[in-house]
């Protein structure tokens, strides 16, 4: 079962345009499968019988696609699949009824930041965000919102934080050596512009965790992950590289060099000699943290 319900914004707040990139997170989603699952199942341990998922800015699909599986083998329950991007939310919805269908599936067109949040998407057993709330222009106040969708006793758990993507040798052959370390610094200067030009930005002064107990939730705590796709990387794997460097020189290449920008070129044309694509020691690895806390049970 799928139904769909409130009011979308077709919008983000920080200029990406995530319609277009969503044949990339799609491969993404494929990559890290089974990282998916093994955080689903780490997450829904413990969840009651027929628990209620939210997956905020669910992207692709591929998360939510992981609890759907992680209900499905629990018995059931539903998954509810909230993104303001129209094209997002179809794709993601469609992945996980053909990935989970025992499950019901909520779909709800909305923006994260909206404060009105907890009347237009169901409460949940489990709410999950991730690398969203660092994107909207008060963080606190966003996790406060969604720390109010959650059910007494429920959990909510931000993936925010961890250590950036490495998939380049520090010499790739051409340009000046060390070009993966300069891509991680000009997505940092693109990163502080980002948030500095959005309308009424507040800074969150401190960690997740902080911002967890602010929101009220108890039992704050955290674990991480690791992301490895080893040299030789598959083909699957190198596509993400490809995929990481183009957006990349997109997002943040006004900050590299007219060397560093022409090296990216030359390693994202598939015509080219040094086309990334086709190496056979580029990789992907990364580490990402999950911070999670409960809301607490009011006294008898």
């Amino acid at each position: 079962m799928s139904t769909t319900t409130g009011h979308g914004h077709g919008h983000t707040h920080d200029g990406i345009n995530w319609a277009e990139r969503l044949g990339h997170l799609q491969a993404i989603d494929a990559l890290d499968r089974d990282t998916h699952a093994d955080v689903a199942q780490r997450l829904a341990a413990g969840l009651p019988e027929g628990a209620t998922v939210v997956d905020i800015g669910s992207g692709a699909g591929g998360m939510s696609s992981a609890f759907g599986r992680a209900l499905a083998a629990a018995g059931g329950g539903t998954v509810v699949l909230v993104d303001a991007v129209p094209a997002l939310l179809d794709a993601a919805t469609a992945h996980v009824r053909a990935e989970a269908p025992a499950v019901e599936v909520v779909s709800v067109l909305a923006d994260a930041a909206d404060p009105a949040l907890p009347e237009l998407v169901p409460a949940g057993d489990l709410v999950w965000a991730s690398g969203v709330v660092h994107h909207l222009p008060d963080q606190q106040r966003g996790v406060n919102t969604l720390a109010r969708m959650v059910r007494p006793g429920g959990r909510l758990a931000l993936r925010e934080g961890g250590l950036a993507t490495q998939c380049l040798p520090w010499d790739v052959g051409i340009g000046t050596p060390g070009l993966q370390g300069r891509l991680l610094a000009a997505r940092e200067s693109w990163f502080e512009r980002m948030r500095a030009d959005m309308p009424d930005v507040v800074r969150l002064p401190g960690g997740w965790g902080r911002a967890l107990a602010a929101a009220g939730l108890g039992d704050v705590t955290s674990l991480g992950f690791l992301v490895d796709h080893p040299a030789p990387a598959s083909a699957p794997a190198r596509e993400s590289v490809v995929n990481w460097l183009t957006f990349m020189a997109d997002m943040a290449g006004e900050w590299l060099s007219e060397e560093d920008r022409a090296t990216v070129a030359r390693l994202i044309d598939p015509h080219d000699s040094a086309f990334v694509g086709n190496s056979d020691d580029v990789f992907v690895l990364s580490a990402s943290t999950v911070h999670h806390g409960t809301r607490p049970v009011p006294p008898a």
